[in-house]
């Protein structure tokens, strides 16, 4: 058997990382929520020195933040924070959008519309996840076909830091069929291999992104004005409605 058919398991430490990312980016773990140890040994059902290591790689993520002799917590994104996230993919998206203007395969380009005319077509009560997922799936196609390796590997850290952010964009009302539209502009110049355009399509995207779930950031801090407790976003009642509007 050829080696590139073998299946070779994931080390117990990257599976506990995957589903450690995946249960705060779906809001399992709330902005602000301590992750002891022992509640994540318990809850992935592994030692600690695992769980430590997978909090490790997601603290250089920046999905969790460690403070002395506490522990660790699941990051908060401040405004400002966002705001230059948000520019940075912008940038990244636009470079993305014109290289695979330039580059991509005809299979690329139909591969591309095929997403968008289900994101088009989705039904209303669509899920968060499979918003996401569909997103995910535009991205990667955007991205490999851009042809463009270093920023492929960069919007792809971006993304993946900032995949609670994108969630709060599209779950704010009427957001899905303005993404669509938005999405709708890149899809058109990618085909006509316009460039320029399939460049500006990306970034005004992100904008207009980057403009909901900044302000429903400051909806949140305006909620949470007054407590003094370090990366959490107040009382209970406060995170609930943050992971809500993310959701």
């Amino acid at each position: 058997m050829s080696s590139s058919l073998k299946v070779v398991p994931q080390p117990v430490r990257r599976q506990v990382e995957d589903a450690l990312r995946a249960a705060i980016v779906a809001g399992r773990f709330l902005p602000g929520d301590h992750l002891p140890d022992r509640l994540l040994c318990e809850t992935f059902g592994t030692s600690r020195s695992v769980v430590r290591e997978a909090v490790r790689l997601l603290e250089a993520e920046g999905l969790v933040v460690v403070h002395p002799n506490r522990g660790p917590f699941v990051a908060m994104l401040s405004v400002e924070d966002a705001r230059d996230a948000y520019e940075v993919r912008a940038a990244l998206e636009a470079l993305a959008g014109e290289g695979f203007a330039r580059r991509a395969s005809e299979a690329e380009r139909a591969a591309l519309r095929a997403v968008y005319e289900e994101l088009r077509d989705a039904p209303a009560g669509i899920s968060r996840d499979a918003l996401l997922d569909l997103k995910r799936r535009f991205y990667e196609i955007l991205t490999t076909g851009s042809r463009n390796a270093l920023a492929t590997r960069m919007l792809e850290r971006l993304l993946i830091r900032n995949s609670r952010l994108r969630a709060t964009s599209l779950s704010s009302p009427n957001r899905l069929p303005k993404t669509v539209e938005e999405i709708g502009r890149i899809i058109e110049a990618v085909e006509r291999r316009d460039a320029a355009a399939a460049a500006a399509a990306c970034r005004a995207h992100v904008e207009a992104a980057a403009d909901v779930a900044i302000r429903i950031l400051r909806e949140r801090d305006a909620g949470t004005a007054g407590n003094d407790r370090p990366d959490h976003p107040g009382n209970g009642e406060d995170a609930r409605s943050l992971a809500d509007a993310e959701g």
